[in-house]
């Protein structure tokens, strides 16, 4: 929200080099994305020291691999500006994803709490959905100088790209029922230790 919610415009939002308090502030909170792509490869590297290999997909190393290194050119590069809505929106979606991850977390006790999985795929669908509209509006502006347009390709190409596995995931989890959690499968409790 350093700058999404501070007076960005959803339009066209060159990216702010100067020294000003909005810039800084809005560079720092880029770093602090940037760092948290390492938190989230860290969760995929625990996965596999775990073994815990159903969790390991290749939606779920791709993203957690990817990320790190293209937000490295962002932040190096354009810290600020359009090219940073995705990383707004992917916050929120973050926020609310670790918050189901923290319930399943807390033990059985907590299960009843867990029927809202399909709805949180649904929020990252939407979140691509957005994402993707949101970047693309950049290739029918006339006049928006934006100073790193391959950015806007790459974030584009991502949006298209996990919007696609996304729904891979959901037709294989909500129409196939492949990927439900192991405590609910079409509605029947399978295993109760979590």
């Amino acid at each position: 929200m350093s700058g999404w919610g501070t007076g960005y415009s959803f339009r066209c939002e060159i990216v702010d080099y100067s020294h000003s308090p909005t810039a800084l502030r809005m560079a720092r909170t880029c770093w602090l994305y940037y760092f948290s792509k390492f938190i989230e490869l860290l969760d995929t590297i625990f996965f596999v020291l775990r073994k815990k290999n159903s969790q390991v997909t290749f939606l779920h190393v791709f993203h957690h691999t990817i990320m790190p290194w293209t937000w490295w050119f962002g932040v190096k590069f354009a810290a600020g500006g359009l090219g940073t809505f995705h990383a707004f929106l992917n916050t929120a979606v973050h926020v609310v994803m670790y918050s189901y991850y923290g319930l399943c977390a807390l033990g059985p006790a907590y299960q009843k709490y867990l029927w809202w999985k399909k709805y949180l795929t649904s929020l990252q669908l939407v979140q691509f959905v957005i994402v993707t509209i949101h970047i693309g509006q950049f290739f029918f502006m006339e006049d928006c100088k934006y100073q790193f347009p391959v950015f806007l390709y790459i974030i584009l190409s991502y949006g298209c790209i996990f919007l696609l596995l996304f729904l891979h995931f959901w037709y294989r989890a909500y129409t196939k029922g492949q990927r439900l959690p192991k405590t609910v499968k079409n509605g029947i409790c399978k295993n109760k230790d979590h």
